[in-house]
């Protein structure tokens, strides 16, 4: 299984139609970018916890509404996807196999809306066991990069690891729809998709110093890490490919990667 970091955006992004990203998620069994999953395990910027932690249900998931402001419809939307607690328990194995030392199990928390926002999309039915993982935001790339690593095993299992966030992340900084990029966010943007299908996950293990912009597209780093997790769990030599690029409120960037491990 090849592993993937997915812009999510603005959670609009599941029910509004003039969002490109929206009609990218939508295709993506048609489109065939990989085997349907046996389980798919989602890390999400929007689970921020000290240690590395792991949702355990045995049961549907429950939805989480987790935006605020937004319009009424979009609470009433649910996506049950059944949890998938033996992923859980073979997440929590391998990262403390590979010197994570503390990983917690949550027994009560659902999907975020970076999680099922984006699944709802993918996989509308619901029928694939889904499980997330945290980030830990006080923590730096080659961190989650090395938990990604961790994590490899999980592509031989069938499982799809997917990074839930966005390659530009500064709510702060939101223009109205169709306003023209700014430099900063088209510099950082334009820096990640070089680096990462260059194969220089050194300096995007090291982007607060290596990337244009670093703060101004990333003020906090939750959704930024979990693509080095999507990195990192595909391998040293990965072929990083652009699979959707998109823009929305000026400074949002959609640009969504595939990781390719490399054949020995």
């Amino acid at each position: 299984m090849d592993t993937f970091y997915i812009s999510h955006g603005s959670p609009t992004l599941s029910f509004d139609e003039e969002i490109p990203a929206r009609h990218f998620l939508k295709a993506w069994e048609d489109k065939g970018f990989c085997r349907r999953p046996t389980s798919i395990l989602v890390v999400s910027g929007h689970w921020d916890t000290p240690v590395p932690s792991v949702n355990v249900i045995s049961g549907p998931n429950q939805t989480i509404h987790d935006f605020y402001n937004f319009p009424k419809h979009m609470y009433k939307l649910k996506y049950p996807a059944p949890g998938a607690p033996e992923l859980a328990k073979r997440v929590k194995e391998l990262l403390k196999a590979s010197g994570f030392e503390r990983v917690d199990e949550d027994r009560k928390r659902g999907l975020d809306h970076g999680a099922w926002v984006p699944l709802m999309l993918m996989y509308p039915e619901a029928d694939i066991p889904v499980c997330q993982l945290s980030v830990q935001s006080d923590r730096d790339g080659t961190y989650h990069y090395n938990l990604g690593k961790a994590l490899a095993p999980l592509k031989e299992e069938g499982v799809l690891i997917m990074g839930s966030g966005s390659a530009t992340h500064n709510l702060r900084i939101i223009l109205p729809r169709d306003s023209p990029v700014p430099s900063w966010a088209l510099d950082f943007d334009t820096w990640l998709k070089d680096a990462l299908v260059e194969g220089r996950y050194e300096d995007v293990n090291h982007w607060d110093e290596k990337a244009p912009c670093a703060k101004l597209a990333h003020p906090w780093p939750d959704h930024f890490y979990p693509l080095h997790v999507a990195m990192g769990a595909a391998g040293e030599n990965a072929k990083a490919k652009l699979v959707h690029h998109s823009w929305d409120m000026g400074t949002l960037s959609y640009a969504s990667y595939q990781f390719t491990a490399a054949i020995n």
